[in-house]
């Protein structure tokens, strides 16, 4: 138990460690804000510092938790240093305000906080990096059980072992089946029986719980080792992959229940939010868009006949329909609401391949995105013939119109963009269309335009 216990304050240490990391990036911040915006005699006091560290405390009690967590994207990194800074932000006014502190020019508190959370998230996304090649390394590990072999059991070996950087060190799965699933074969393989045995002397920190809730007495029982050797047990529902993180629990009286959630994008203030955002982009396009859209428009007139726009009805927002709009890369043809384009397609112009290559030829959807009938990112729009095709063939096909399409989407940063030749290439979309609406958040939508951008400037091979 000692061993087990060095172990555990270990990692207390380290988090206690980047706790106080958090707070120098705060007063290198801060001093870098003075620098910046001249020395106000307040802004640069020492009541003023001490102040802002007082403020900075809330935040660190409420957000430090992600220092801890082995599994999290980096939109959501970024989303949690945009709360850690508001939050932040309203303690020191509240503060200031009740202890009577002379004004303080505006320009000073907007620099403070504009550099504390690009810092802060600069720092968290840098302190992530070198703790998942620690982990790599061997370093800052958890040992972890599965008790269960089915396709829950299956679901969590596949998520913990997706990136060695998570840290995670499978040692075993248990259950009282003949042989484990495919996938969890290589593990070592034990009864139930086994389990209690197994933790105790492998000095296990987490068992996840895959099977059914109505086996009370082993949950019971598991729970109760886990708690006399200080590991964590965690159970896992039986849900699907598509569903199993918008769940929220609740309860009705005192019986607890989870209440299932479409996407954050089904509250008000989300969908304000984003709206606002596609307004924003659409519009600042728009108003320099003449010195994109003229040569683009003389280039498709001196190259073949035709309108310079594509216009095209698209499946929207719950199935209704849209007018698209597009450059025209083809010459006119009669398939061109029913075949999709292919990588050496002879429809296509030289001019109109280029376009489609740099993906210029979308650029007219920003007046789309104005009209309100397309958002900057979500799932890619598709030809109503395809909507009714694979709608058929495809579980959950019609949940990826749950939200405005877009320009962008998380399925075409992540290599599905393109032509669909085979089934499972439209599945993978429409699963990774799925995983961004159920786990929307605005800086999601940054990363998926920056991604977009990029890979517009280095070239996209799916890109025809």
């Amino acid at each position: 138990m000692r061993a087990l216990n060095e172990r555990f304050r270990l990692g207390k240490y380290l988090r206690a460690t980047l706790i106080v990391a958090d707070f120098v990036t705060l007063n290198l911040i801060y001093f870098l804000s003075v620098m910046v915006t001249g020395t106000n005699e307040v802004f640069a006091s020492k009541m003023f510092w001490l102040i802002l560290n007082v403020s900075f405390i809330p935040s660190e009690w409420v957000f430090s938790g992600l220092h801890n967590t082995r599994i999290v994207y980096a939109d959501r990194v970024v989303l949690t240093a945009f709360k850690s800074t508001l939050l932040t932000a309203c303690v020191l006014l509240s503060l200031l305000y009740l202890l009577d502190v002379p004004e303080i020019p505006f320009v000073n508190i907007l620099v403070l906080f504009t550099f504390l959370f690009i810092g802060i998230s600069a720092w968290w996304l840098i302190s992530r990096k070198l703790l998942k090649k620690a982990r790599e390394l061997g370093l800052n590990f958890k040992r972890v059980i599965i008790v269960g072999s089915g396709p829950t059991a299956e679901a969590v070996y596949d998520e913990l072992n997706s990136d060695l950087g998570y840290g995670y060190r499978m040692m075993g799965v248990f259950d009282n089946k003949p042989s484990p699933a495919a996938s969890l074969e290589d593990c070592f393989y034990g009864s139930l029986g086994d389990v209690a045995d197994f933790v105790h002397l492998n000095r296990v920190d987490i068992v996840y719980y895959t099977l059914d809730f109505e086996n009370n007495e082993l949950m019971t029982r598991l729970m109760a080792v886990t708690e006399e050797e200080g590991a964590e047990f965690v159970y896992v529902p039986k849900f699907d992959r598509f569903i199993s993180a918008n769940f929220a629990m609740s309860s009705v009286g005192n019986l607890p229940c989870m209440t299932h959630t479409l996407s954050p994008l089904h509250l008000r203030r989300n969908k304000i939010a984003k709206r606002v955002v596609d307004l924003v982009i659409s519009t600042s396009f728009l108003i320099v868009s003449p010195l994109i859209f003229i040569p683009i428009a003389i280039g498709i007139k001196l190259t073949s006949s035709g309108p310079v726009f594509f216009r095209q009805k698209r499946t929207g927002i719950y199935g209704s329909e849209f007018v698209c709009l597009k450059f025209r890369t083809m010459r006119v043809n009669a398939d061109s609401d029913k075949v999709q384009a292919t990588e050496n397609d002879p429809r296509k112009t030289k001019f109109g391949d280029f376009l489609r290559r740099t993906s210029l030829d979308e650029l007219p959807q920003f007046i789309n995105v104005f009209l309100g009938n397309m958002s900057v990112v979500g799932p890619r729009p598709h030809m109503i013939s395809h909507t009714v095709e694979y709608s058929a063939l495809i579980d959950k096909y019609m949940v990826r119109h749950a939200v405005k399409p877009g320009i962008t989407g998380w399925a075409q940063v992540s290599g599905y963009r393109g032509g669909t030749k085979q089934l499972w290439q439209m599945e993978k979309r429409v699963e990774y269309d799925v995983w961004y609406i159920r786990n929307w958040n605005i800086f999601l939508d940054f990363k998926i335009i920056f991604l977009t951008v990029w890979n517009g400037i280095a070239g996209d091979k799916n890109a025809y």
